[in-house]
């Protein structure tokens, strides 16, 4: 997420100014059990940008609302599954927040907008309970009609949620142009992957996660992707590099644990392309 001067950033009731261009990053650390780790302060974090240390200046912890995409396979290998899943995409629903926004993208044949952007989870359960499972499977096209999608949200903070059992075989668009469109997203992708999708890289280089699932555990799945999307830092840092070159530039994050607990572990995009000075 790239802020540029004059914005107001939001996190729960309290807001700050931006008076200065900001580079904004989700970060999510996990202990040593995978257990979201929640407490920690800004002096526990470290930033770099292409090697270079930054500074922090902005720093959340607090739970903030979401503009967040559900991507849902509705093709014909999902036939004996498709109940379960929709029963755990409601519970997902079910976990946020009155300020959260959401939006349904159902796939087979081809990828179809099937609600927009609502804050109103009956209108998106209820395009859920209807639509059978038949067809091919268009999991590259749905991403991407995704991420076209969410760039109509509201909420800085931006995700992808996709539910899938199979591998791609029907897209226009290929994995490449999948990953490209990925790498210049300011998104977090979770994928919930009941057969073969194969999506974990992809979900990684934007800081989410990929987790495979079968039937009886999707709610729990969903719930903890949720829990994971509330539970996470914000961090805005004025980045020492000021050429307006639209290159992209990595990130690191890096934490050091408070004394007495173990190792942890940090999910943070990979890097973000830098705005881009129009001649």
């Amino acid at each position: 997420m790239f802020l540029a001067a004059g914005v107001v950033v939001a996190a729960a009731q309290k807001s700050l100014k931006i008076d200065v261009d900001l580079v904004m990053v989700n970060v999510t650390v996990t202990d040593d059990a995978n257990r979201f780790v929640s407490d920690l302060k800004p002096d526990n974090f470290q930033l770099f940008e292409d090697k270079v240390e930054q500074k922090i200046r902005y720093f959340s912890n607090e739970v903030a609302p979401v503009s967040l995409g559900i991507i849902f396979d509705v093709s014909h290998s999902m036939e004996k599954k498709i109940e379960f899943a929709r029963q755990a995409a409601t519970k997902f629903l079910e976990t946020g927040t009155p300020d959260d926004e959401y939006f349904l993208v159902e796939f087979s044949n081809r990828a179809k907008l099937a609600e927009g952007f609502t804050t109103d989870i009956n209108r998106l359960r209820d395009r859920l309970a209807f639509k059978p499972a038949a067809g091919s499977t268009a999991l590259y096209d749905a991403m991407y009609l995704g991420l076209a999608e969410l760039k109509r949200g509201q909420n800085p903070k931006k995700a992808l949620l996709l539910i899938t059992d199979g591998e791609d075989n029907h897209s226009r668009y290929s994995r490449g142009d999948i990953r490209e469109s990925v790498r210049e997203a300011d998104a977090q992708i979770y994928v919930i992957d009941m057969g073969r999708a194969l999506l974990g890289d992809l979900a990684e280089m934007t800081g989410g996660h990929s987790y495979h699932a079968s039937i009886d555990d999707l709610e729990d799945t969903c719930e903890k992707i949720a829990f994971e999307i509330k539970s996470q830092y914000v961090i805005g840092y004025e980045s020492t590099n000021t050429s307006k070159d639209g290159k992209y530039r990595k990130i690191r994050v890096r934490v050091t644990p408070p004394p007495g607990m173990n190792k942890v572990g940090v999910r943070t995009r990979e890097g973000y392309y830098a705005p881009k000075t129009l001649d």
